[in-house]
């Protein structure tokens, strides 16, 4: 039961991350993503590793984007997963520490979503 889980040790810290099909050559914002915390299953029926997940939003026009400026949910434990990018492992999600691409991006977050 999700109830009985503990809340995880490791959480993302909440900012800006490249997802790994990030293109460095493309725009600055694509595959770019603002991520805002975790949020817990409330549904008793729920697989233990789905407990937690990873709330975050998309900085490009992505799917949720389009419709209806949603939020993507990511279980927790895949945030942490390496993922495969030309034959190699990767880190699925990568903070961004730029500070310039950071203030771009912060400018592109504040037009597509200037309800928050």
């Amino acid at each position: 039961m999700p109830h009985d889980i503990p809340p995880p040790e490791k959480r993302p810290e909440p900012g800006y991350y490249y997802h790994y099909k990030h293109d460095p050559n493309g725009p600055v914002n694509n595959y770019a993503y603002y991520i805002y915390g975790v949020g817990h299953h409330t549904e008793d029926n729920c697989r233990p590793e789905d407990a937690f997940m990873q709330v975050y939003r998309p900085l490009y026009e992505a799917y949720v984007y389009k419709n209806g400026r949603m939020f993507d949910l990511r279980p927790l434990h895949m945030f942490y997963e390496l993922a495969e990018r030309h034959g190699q492992k990767v880190e699925r999600f990568t903070k961004i520490t730029d500070p310039e691409v950071i203030a771009l991006l912060r400018e592109i977050k504040e037009r597509m979503y200037s309800d928050e």
